[in-house]
């Protein structure tokens, strides 16, 4: 049974109910989501063949200091860096180290900064150099299936029609969805429920309420879907060692639809991309 509860008198911790926000709440939420997508446009310029992705988590630690945010990912669960750094076959929680940056690879940065209590979650892909065409095309899609699962996002639609949305895309593209991670409720917690799978039916999953806060994530291979976790217990990689790509955005649902807090402030929300 799924239940639905007031955020203010919720238990700070996942208890398995839906939190319903309020609208101070949202404005809380819009402060801290437009701190990532602004820290997450500064990296535009910054990402380039031979930065390390080291030097990517020390300026997202920076650029959160400088502006009196904390990133969350710092200690949570025994993890110690600012961002997620995943590269080319990398699906996602790629640890930054201090290996350089090569010309053609895509990366994915992951950034959440936590402001006045509230988790601004959003990643974005970039292209380092001079990409191929078909690490553009993945990127395209990707993008493209994020923002017709966010299309699906109103009151009296349900989590599975988001994930019908995305998964009908993504394989008429001829690519996969991971179904290995997901979105996941967001705002005061970190990870909250509900999880948002990317793949599902119509009219399956809790219905989507006007107060609900959540992320879609959408993370696609250009070969098969399954994936493998490395020993470090962190970094997700394709099986068959295909390209995967990951666009995320927080998401608020509105009386009349939804609202996307992590909104580019520059319009870089995909980055532009140069193919060799």
């Amino acid at each position: 049974m799924i239940n639905y509860v007031d955020a203010a008198v919720a238990p700070l911790r996942n208890t398995g109910d839906i939190r319903l926000y309020t609208a101070a709440d949202f404005d809380g939420m819009r402060k801290a989501c437009q701190l990532t997508a602004s820290c997450l446009d500064e990296l535009v310029d910054f990402v380039k063949p031979g930065v390390t992705t080291q030097a990517i988590d020390d300026f997202v630690y920076g650029y959160g200091r400088d502006h009196g945010a904390l990133p969350a990912t710092i200690y949570y669960r025994g993890y110690t860096k600012s961002v997620c750094t995943s590269i080319n076959h990398v699906v996602c929680h790629g640890i930054p180290d201090e290996k350089p940056l090569r010309e053609g690879e895509i990366v994915n940065i992951d950034v959440t900064f936590i402001v006045d209590g509230w988790h601004g979650d959003s990643s974005r892909m970039y292209g380092v150099g001079a990409i191929k065409r078909a690490a553009e095309r993945l990127i395209d899609v990707t993008h493209e299936s994020l923002m017709r699962g966010i299309a699906a996002v109103r009151p009296g639609n349900t989590t599975g029609d988001i994930g019908e949305a995305i998964q009908r895309y993504v394989e008429g593209e001829r690519c996969s969805v991971v179904r290995d991670f997901c979105g996941h409720g967001v705002g005061k917690l970190f990870h909250d429920t509900p999880n948002i799978l990317h793949y599902g039916r119509k009219g399956e999953g809790p219905v989507l309420k006007p107060g609900m806060i959540f992320t879609i994530e959408p993370m696609v291979n250009l070969g098969r879907p399954h994936v493998k976790v490395l020993s470090d217990g962190w970094t997700a990689v394709t099986r068959d060692r295909s390209l995967s790509a990951q666009f995320e955005h927080a998401v608020g649902v509105t009386d009349t639809g939804c609202e996307i807090f992590t909104l580019s402030p520059k319009g870089l929300f995909k980055p532009p991309l140069t193919v060799a």
